[in-house]
């Protein structure tokens, strides 16, 4: 029996028929660019969020980028963030000029640790990008509390966690503004690249339309020098269909979650693994199911040589990147961000995993634990 960390293939085929019904007509339509589909999709993640605005773009990079430019990120600015993520969450700090802070990570959530934020500030802080990992939400409480005591934006990057909730709200409408991937493994991806921006303030939306488009208000009268980031019509057509079954599928996961969390929870009642940690005020969507051992290497080759996937996030935690050598940051100095770098490996966790797939996988993990 082989296991995918994702099977996309079974994923499309439940939805086939509606998802090639959808692209067909944009190709009969022969409108690509700034269509109906974009803008239809645009409103239905603003209604979902329960924002003002929902600007589409290119990737979720591109969100990130815009967003900290339309909140008027730039050259001698800090901008805290987690160093437990995708390398995006902190390479568009550095892309628009200002310079990433990382923040210890809380071990329960690996979320950063809003306990820690403080301390971090100065007077060039401008802005919190709370990364919201795994579809578990960060303590977005404490952020704002202390984005408004200090004046800051707060940009969450909720690229792994489009449905989740922190006290009732959405992920992405809490802060200033809110940004999303829709690469293709993500919990809502299309069948390429894909982004948005969410927010609720005027200023920042109208700020990353001119932005994504080269800056241009109408037909070759540029405002200022921009981007070239757009979301197309096809992936736009393929989203919307996908995003009528979100909530089905992120409730799919948190039932997978659960099932895991039976099946293996007697190693953490001897101390041989953690399973993800849930804050009691989060709704989580479980992008990845990320459990913590010592005995990662081992227990990788013996799910391999089963033909089930895995996958370590993240292997080098981003203050040690060599890309970051500048920032000036040590081995030791954020201790559970490494920590859980060395611990931390993704099983298979998807709406179409079926219950003797899960019982399978957590067979093949216990064997690594046999005298």
């Amino acid at each position: 029996m082989s296991i995918p960390l994702l099977d996309l293939k079974k994923q499309y085929l439940s939805i086939k028929e509606e998802i090639d019904q959808a692209v067909l007509q944009v190709l009969d339509s022969c409108k690509f660019i700034f269509g109906p589909e974009m803008k239809a999709f645009e409103d239905e993640i603003a209604a979902y969020c329960g924002t003002r605005h929902a600007v589409a773009v290119a990737n979720g990079t591109d969100a990130l980028v815009l967003a900290l430019l339309a909140c008027k990120i730039g050259p001698g600015d800090e901008v805290i963030t987690s160093p437990f993520t995708f390398f995006a969450s902190a390479e568009s700090i550095a892309n628009v000029g200002a310079t990433p802070v990382f923040v210890d990570i809380d071990p329960l959530t690996l979320n950063m640790d809003a306990n820690l934020i403080e301390q971090k500030i100065t007077p060039r802080t401008k802005a919190i990008i709370p990364v919201h990992i795994f579809g578990q939400m960060a303590n977005m409480e404490k952020i704002m509390e202390l984005a408004e005591k200090y004046h800051l934006k707060v940009i969450e990057d909720a690229a792994q966690a489009i449905g989740a909730r922190y006290q009732g709200k959405k992920a992405g409408s809490i802060g200033d503004a809110g940004t999303f991937s829709f690469f293709p493994t993500k919990n809502l991806g299309g069948y390429g690249d894909g982004g948005m921006v969410v927010t609720s303030d005027n200023q920042i939306a109208e700020k990353i339309r001119l932005l994504r488009f080269h800056g241009q208000k109408s037909k070759y009268y540029y405002q200022e020098v921009g981007y070239n980031s757009r979301l197309d019509e096809i992936q736009a057509a393929i989203l919307r269909v996908k995003f009528k079954y979100l909530d089905q599928w992120n409730t799919a996961r948190r039932n997978k979650a659960e099932t895991y969390d039976q099946l293996l929870k007697p190693l953490t009642d001897k101390g041989l693994a953690v399973l993800p940690g849930r804050d009691p005020k989060a709704y989580g969507v479980y992008h990845l199911y990320v459990m913590r051992t010592d005995h990662r290497e081992k227990m990788a080759m013996a799910l391999g040589k089963q033909g089930i996937a895995c996958g370590i996030y993240y292997p080098l935690p981003l203050h040690l990147q060599a890309a970051f050598t500048y920032l000036g940051y040590q081995t030791g100095d954020l201790p559970a961000a490494e920590e859980a770098c060395t611990q931390a490996l993704a099983i298979p966790c998807y709406p179409e995993l079926t219950q003797e797939e899960q019982e399978k996988i957590a067979g093949v993990i216990y064997t690594v634990f046999e005298p």
